[in-house]
């Protein structure tokens, strides 16, 4: 674990590196259940096809191992202290030795996809976006702020992002003129990626998505 500012606080992450030297930066935002093995596998992943990744403690050191206390955490989140851990978060990677260019990817999953893009509109730093089933009701992104491109990744059985919603964002997001990819996989439930909850990983879907993630 690594710690970094963010406008007078310090904070912590997860930072892994590529064994191949410099590469480009991304930020890679939690699900609900806080900073877990499974996000630190997700950075591994990423430092091991050339990135350097950073994933951010957004819950100060807590994790919630059932949904009802990842659902207390997730709604007692501050958004004004998570703008401020992206902030810093963004200008620590920029500032490693170990990444390369002056912006920096994101990629979220479940309230961490709705983190990512909410950080895509307000931090000029983020140069593309990905958003795994992306939801947090208190998290509204101004989408005519987004300025680079965006990709999406949907499970088709998500209660919680239907293709209804899907739908609406995407239309949204071209009628800005933004550049925007959506993929939602037939038969696939919400965290379809997280193989660390077997009742929903799907193996064929996730490494579509993650081989999508990687080009973007």
């Amino acid at each position: 674990m690594i710690t970094f500012a963010g406008n007078g606080a310090t904070y912590q992450g997860y930072l892994s590196s590529p064994k191949s030297g410099p590469g480009p930066g991304v930020i890679v935002i939690q699900e609900w259940w806080g900073l877990v093995g499974h996000i630190k596998d997700v950075a591994d992943r990423f430092a091991a096809e050339g990135f350097n990744a950073l994933a951010p403690d957004f819950y100060l050191g807590q994790v919630a191992e059932e949904p009802e206390e990842a659902g207390k955490l997730m709604m007692a989140l501050n958004i004004a202290e998570t703008e401020k851990i992206l902030r810093g978060a963004v200008d620590r990677l920029l500032a490693d030795p170990m990444t390369r260019g002056d912006r920096v990817g994101v990629v979220g999953f479940c309230m961490g996809g709705q983190l990512a893009l909410y950080a895509a509109t307000v931090n000029p730093k983020i140069g593309a976006c990905v958003d795994f089933y992306g939801i947090h009701p208190n998290v509204e992104p101004d989408l005519s702020a987004l300025s680079g491109p965006f990709l999406g990744i949907f499970a088709e059985l998500d209660t919680y992002t239907p293709p209804e919603t899907v739908k609406a964002l995407r239309e949204q997001l071209e009628a800005l003129g933004k550049k925007v990819e959506t993929v939602t996989y037939p038969n696939t439930h919400h965290a379809f990626f997280n193989d660390d909850r077997p009742e929903v990983y799907n193996a064929e879907a996730a490494r579509d998505a993650w081989e999508r993630t990687v080009r973007l």
